[in-house]
This record gives C-alpha cells, sequence and structure tokens, in this order.
C-alpha cells in the first residue's frame, strides 16, 4: 500500500517536512507563522468588507486590501513549497 502524500504534488506538508532539516523546517515553521497572521487579518477584512457591502456602504477599498492579502498570502505558500522541496533555482517556472 503507497502512502497517500508519495506522488500528490500538492501535498507538501508530512514526509516531505520529515525529510527537510532543521533549519529548512525553521525557515517553513517561520512561513507558517507569517502565513496565519496574513490569514488573521484577511479574515478581518473579509468580515469589514461582507459588513460594508451588506450595508450599502462603500467597501472598494477595505476589497483591494484583503485582495493584497492573498496575493502576499499565496507569494508566501508559494515560496514555502519551494523551500520546503529544496529548490535552489527561484526562477524555475
Amino acid at each position: 500500500m503507497s502512502r497517500p502524500d508519495a506522488h500528490d504534488p500538492l501535498s507538501v506538508g508530512g514526509a516531505a517536512y520529515r525529510r527537510s532539516s532543521d533549519h529548512r523546517r525553521a525557515v517553513v515553521d517561520q512561513f507558517e507563522i507569517f502565513i496565519g497572521f496574513l490569514a488573521f487579518w484577511g479574515l478581518i477584512l473579509l468580515a469589514i468588507t461582507v459588513w460594508l457591502e451588506v450595508t450599502g456602504q462603500s467597501a472598494l477599498g477595505w476589497a483591494l486590501g484583503l485582495f493584497a492579502v492573498l496575493l502576499a498570502m499565496a507569494g508566501l505558500w508559494k515560496l514555502r513549497r519551494r523551500v520546503l522541496r529544496g529548490e535552489k533555482d527561484e526562477f524555475k517556472g
């Protein structure tokens, strides 16, 4: 029986994390803390944006802020995956 994360390209935790060096794990842990921080503020911005939309006020600025937070989270997640996999070339597609 094979492990479910053995061939799944989206699975970056588990076995890949356990095979990592201590330094790489520490860096990944820092990424996860910062992603969690951004996720918290993303939820706050989402709640504010929804509230403003429901009450009929302008929510464009808050929605753009939420979009920026989501883009930052996506970029950090991609960088976290590269660090976890140990890729050396940052400009590889």
